[in-house]
């Protein structure tokens, strides 16, 4: 029997699309979480960086500043490097941290300033850019002697930790947490440049009559801190989702 052309028509239109389907993008939905940042220097930071994006030129993008701030970390962990040779360096890894906050810190906030968002985007590759830098940063402590490799092994997992537990509560919840207390990254990246100066005129202390590397010391008293806040953020909105999802 002789197929209507109509009907063969619409089967190779049909069957155009099927081939075709698999290859399109689709848009998926991207819920946007609550910033929850209340630290110390949040209101000052906040003001700086919105008036920083409206002086930005035009031909700088987000994209430029999430490398900007990427690049900043790898240089630190190598000025920490190269610091086991020359202590000044010591004092290039401040400014380079300066320039990791520059562009990490910023790169959201022109996007919002310009209304270029890119939210599933910004979100992955802003984050992703991070757990690679704070690696750099971490490795090249380790491998300057002036961080015991044990301890900065413990410290890399400890932050790791956090950050999988806010990455998840920011999908799971929808509160992205970006501060702990009246510690944030930028009250941090402070901390790490006075032990930097420190460090240059002190790399050992001596306590209880046992000779520590300073930059351990910091770092045993930051591990356990950074577990607990691991630990209360899992409780919290584990009890949190189990009470909002409660099965009868």
């Amino acid at each position: 029997m002789d197929r209507d052309p109509s009907e063969h028509s619409r089967s190779h239109v049909e069957s155009e699309t099927s081939q075709k389907e698999p290859t399109m993008t689709r848009s998926i939905a991207f819920k946007t979480a609550t910033r929850d940042q209340q630290s110390i220097l949040t209101s000052l930071e906040k003001r700086s960086l919105h008036w920083l994006a409206s002086r930005m030129p035009q031909w700088v993008n987000s994209d430029h500043l999430t490398l900007l701030g990427f690049a900043g970390m790898i240089l630190t962990g190598i000025s920490y490097y190269l610091a086991q040779w020359d202590r000044r360096m010591l004092l290039a890894g401040i400014v380079f941290l300066a320039v990791n906050w520059f562009g990490d810190s910023l790169d959201g906030t022109l996007a919002r300033h310009r209304n270029r968002l890119r939210p599933r985007y910004g979100f992955y590759v802003d984050h992703m850019v991070d757990a690679f830098g704070i690696l750099c940063l971490v490795a090249g402590f380790a491998l300057s002697g002036y961080m015991s490799l044990t301890v900065a092994m413990g410290f890399l997992i400890a932050y790791y930790l956090v950050n999988i537990e806010s990455y998840l509560a920011t999908y799971t919840v929808g509160v992205f947490k970006l501060s702990y207390g009246m510690w944030g990254p930028t009250e941090l990246r402070v901390l790490l440049a006075i032990g930097n100066i420190a460090m240059m005129y002190k790399q050992y202390v001596t306590i209880a009559g046992h000779r520590f590397l300073l930059a351990d010391v910091g770092a045993v008293v930051a591990i356990p801190v950074l577990i607990i806040f691991a630990i209360f953020g899992t409780l919290k909105n584990t009890v949190r989702l189990y009470n909002e999802e409660r099965l009868d």
